[in-house]
């Protein structure tokens, strides 16, 4: 993700009751920690009128109610003023308020890493260099999306970048960790998709029933740790922890 120096935040409506606020026109690291730490400021401020509030790689969403379209008007107003002021803060310093280092298993050997030799392959590496170098540097979860706890994570290695597949695949399983572009992603849920599988991990990424029901969090730190197969097996078969 390249930086970027400076971008006017835009604010447009998301239906009666939201607002869509834009903070870069292009991906880079600068303009998701400001996603991250808008959503945090708002989240912060205590209005109950506001429902919801999603950041993405770039963008914000804000949900709220109101129970009259001359209200929701206020409200809108009112929400555009408060973002415009926040995106304006300088960049904090320092880690994260409630993010936290997690530490991911993989096991990157078949048959969980369908891709792996083709990824070699492309980028001229050898299988093993494709493992290292992706396990070697810390990831950054830039937001959650496409399903519940699916990760979308920065900090791949760009002599890893590569576009995701020509032919996407119409079922990959739960956990799979998968690499397109400048991103790993982790799949929480068996869904198509058209990334480029490298290993899998057996931690769930999503459950309802945990305090926490996603294994992940924007702005959370991921670091990779290869396992071999009998590994995996062994903690794929203990029970999901609370």
């Amino acid at each position: 993700m390249r930086s970027e120096k400076h971008f006017e935040a835009k604010v447009c409506p998301l239906g009666d009751t939201a607002l869509l606020v834009a903070l870069s026109e292009t991906l880079n690291s600068d303009a998701n920690e400001r996603a991250r730490r808008l959503a945090r400021e708002v989240r912060t401020r205590g209005l109950g009128w506001v429902t919801d509030v999603v950041p993405a790689l770039v963008t914000v969403a804000i949900h709220f109610a109101a129970p009259t379209a001359a209200e929701a008007v206020e409200r809108r107003a009112a929400l555009e003023r408060l973002v415009r002021e926040m995106a304006e803060l300088p960049r904090s310093e320092g880690a994260e308020p409630g993010t936290r280092t997690v530490e991911i298993p993989v096991c990157y050997e078949a048959p969980f890493a369908p891709d792996l030799d083709d990824v070699a392959r492309r980028t001229g590496l050898a299988p093993a260099d494709v493992v290292r170098l992706h396990a070697a540097t810390p990831h950054r979860v830039l937001m959650i999306g496409f399903a519940p706890g699916h990760p979308y994570l920065g900090g791949l290695d760009p002599r890893l970048a590569l576009p995701r597949r020509a032919n996407p695949r119409v079922r990959v399983e739960p956990g799979s960790v998968a690499i397109a572009n400048a991103q790993t992603s982790i799949y929480s849920f068996a869904t198509p998709g058209g990334w480029n599988l490298i290993g899998r991990t057996p931690l769930t990424l999503f459950d309802p029933a945990r305090e926490r029901a996603s294994l992940l969090a924007p702005g959370d730190t991921v670091a990779f740790v290869p396992i071999p197969r009998a590994a995996f097996e062994e903690l794929a078969a203990q029970p999901v922890s609370g």
